[in-house]
């Protein structure tokens, strides 16, 4: 195919070009009935943008098929099979595929208990049931890596009859899996491989980065184009190859969550992206890979920060960095993850990524240049030499490894859709929850509905939350009170 080719875009200029105009949605009319003062902050072009897909950019009511050829080219240009594009984000390609997979199948699902919560989400909202895959842990660092293919290996000798396997890869902190390894774990029961892999759109295309989910094995792939690429936030794309996961009950898993009035801006995002990578990622990705390695090295020579590299990597870590994931530990400064993100972002107007009770994280990407990244060195160093100024960061419990592996009483359907109440937290050890309770970032679960919470991550996340942790899908923000599933 011809790779410089971006039809949507295409199609959206020839739009204009022809001056069309449409007595359908959306209703501001490119923008001829938006507030002033909304078109002042975001500009007219959004809106001129903004025509309904349906409407003759999307092939559910068009026989032009621009949708259709751009998402044909994606799959080439990443070594799919097939490739479809959501404008729903990646918490929906997941959901999807989790459907696509085992939707109906009382054996469960293998899930990597490190997974983000929109994975748990899809398994509230559909009822499957999981088979939690412990990830591994670095004790001292109190820090998880993705499972290893030994780890799935022994999840499979236990629940032959699960109906495929999720995990993800990259994690949040650019730390990834074996997954050549783990698909033929997979493929040698005849069983589908799903990859999480959020982070990883850029994966593709370059060497030096890890290894690509498809050109590893796996069956389904699910990449947010918006993290780790040039499309809009809420673009992703899901990726399938081989004959274990049916083609057109993924789509249709799909289309039951999606929105029906698709944005084109982001399916146009998606597409010029695909292009810009295809003909300049290799160079555009090796330039920010060189950008990052003297970016690390830079901050490695603040006094009070540790870059993490080697620590990550190992046969008891993971298996794979991306390195333009720069992730620092600061708690030789004495000061927290929170304490270093808040300072930076109110007194430098910088924001970091991924943090929590003693790392922040810097992720790089191809937009970066020598102008950011001494900014961002610029913005370290100035909280390397006030960090002895701060109050010492409040205590936060940090249980073990297994004092973190709650014990799953109930599926998360039922326990979350049951009948509840909000009770304080001090009284819910022993009790099972009926909500999610996720440290954001990085926005995995430490309690999942139908699992039996105890005192170790109580005292966990309620002293997080007074060190700076955030919660956002408590009920009570303040985690005073958790609810949890009434007793008979």
């Amino acid at each position: 195919m011809d790779q410089s080719q971006a039809p949507i875009l295409d199609g959206l200029e020839e739009y204009h070009r022809l001056d069309r105009y449409g007595f359908s949605p959306p209703g501001h009319r490119q923008g001829r009935g938006a507030d002033h003062r909304v078109i002042r902050v975001l500009g007219p072009d959004v809106f001129r943008s903004d025509v309904l897909a349906s409407g003759g950019l999307d092939d559910r009511k068009s026989r032009h098929g621009y949708l259709s050829k751009a998402e044909q080219l994606m799959a080439e240009a990443v070594r799919a099979e097939r490739a479809f594009f959501s404008t729903c984000g990646s918490s929906l390609s997941v959901k999807a595929a989790m459907l696509a997979v085992a939707g109906n199948d009382p054996g469960g699902l293998l899930v990597s208990r490190d997974s983000h919560k929109s994975i748990v989400a899809g398994l509230i909202f559909s009822g499957v049931t999981p088979r939690w895959i412990t990830p591994r842990w670095d004790e001292d660092m109190h820090f998880s890596h993705p499972p290893s293919p030994d780890e799935v290996l022994a999840m499979w000798k236990k629940h032959p009859g699960a109906a495929g396997a999720l995990i993800v890869s990259p994690s949040p902190y650019g730390t990834c899996a074996d997954i050549e390894a783990i698909a033929n774990v997979c493929h040698e029961r005849g069983k589908p491989l799903i990859v999480d892999e959020a982070w990883g759109a850029h994966l593709p295309f370059h060497e030096d980065l890890p290894t690509w989910a498809m050109d590893a094995g796996a069956d389904v792939c699910v990449v947010s184009v918006h993290k780790m690429g040039a499309g809009f936030e809420q673009g992703s794309v899901y990726h399938l190859q081989g004959d274990l996961v049916d083609e057109s009950h993924l789509s249709q898993c799909a289309d039951l969550l999606t929105t029906t009035s698709p944005n084109v801006m982001l399916y146009a995002a998606i597409d010029g992206w695909r292009r810009q990578m295809v003909e300049q990622g290799r160079d555009l990705l090796g330039r920010a890979l060189t950008l990052a390695q003297r970016t690390r090295e830079r901050i490695a020579d603040i006094d009070g920060l540790n870059v993490l590299e080697e620590r990550l990597l190992g046969e008891e870590a993971s298996h794979d960095l991306d390195r333009l994931q720069i992730l620092v530990d600061v708690s030789e400064l004495g000061i927290s993850g929170f304490q270093c993100t808040d300072w930076v972002r109110e007194h430098c107007h910088l924001d970091l990524g991924m943090h929590d009770h003693r790392r922040v994280m810097a992720t790089m990407s191809m937009a970066d240049d020598e102008s950011t990244a001494d900014r961002l060195i610029a913005s370290l160093s100035s909280i390397a030499r006030v960090a002895g100024e701060f109050d010492p960061p409040p205590k936060m419990f940090l249980p073990n490894p297994g004092e973190l592996q709650l014990e799953s009483v109930m599926s998360p359907r039922d326990a979350f859709f049951g009948p509840t109440e909000m009770i304080e937290a001090r009284r819910t050890d022993g009790r099972i929850a009926a909500e999610q309770l996720t440290p954001y970032p990085p926005g995995i679960p430490a309690v999942v509905p139908g699992e039996r919470l105890d005192r170790s991550v109580i005292d966990y996340l309620r002293t997080g939350v007074d060190a700076g942790m955030e919660i956002p899908d408590a009920a009570d923000g303040s985690l005073r009170h958790i609810r949890v599933v009434r007793e008979a």
